[in-house]
């Protein structure tokens, strides 16, 4: 990965519409070999996707909340049953495995504390939670989707 490929994956974090002429003038390369990049880029699978954006609060998804679960089943069968679960709830838009006191983080987005019920009811009835653990964001000071690339080899 050298300065090329930096400065692409840094211009396609801020804005993945740019069209190849236009991020090409930018990093200073022409088309050809900067549309040849970010294919590579996307083949490597370090471009995974591109994606729209959208703003929660105008979708009326104003309420945030981060639910920390831990179980006490760790069969290869309950997890795939919960990764299932999960996945299937739309308002969950980050999950993650821990390690620590939490054995799962999740990130849900709903429109208000009624919603959010309704998901935690959801995810109580289809499995077997030891603790569930809620906790309500009151403001949002920093949400990116851009990575750092000052570690990319």
């Amino acid at each position: 990965m050298d300065k090329f490929d930096r400065a692409i994956l840094d211009a396609l974090q801020a804005d993945a519409s740019l069209p190849i002429a236009e991020l090409a003038e930018r990093i200073g390369l022409t088309a050809t070999p900067c549309w040849r990049r970010v294919q590579r880029l996307e083949a490597q699978g370090i471009i995974r996707k591109r994606v729209a954006l959208l703003d929660a609060r105008k979708l009326n998804l104003g309420v945030t909340v981060f639910v920390s679960v831990r179980t006490s089943h760790h069969s290869a069968d309950w997890l795939k049953s919960f990764h299932k679960l999960v996945s299937s709830v739309p308002e969950v838009v980050e999950f993650y495995r821990m390690a620590g006191q939490t054995d799962y983080l999740l990130k849900v987005v709903v429109p208000d504390i009624a919603a959010y019920d309704r998901v935690y009811k959801r995810l109580i009835q289809g499995t077997d939670l030891a603790d569930v653990s809620s906790s309500f964001a009151m403001e949002e000071i920093k949400c990116t989707s851009r990575l750092p690339l000052d570690y990319a080899d």
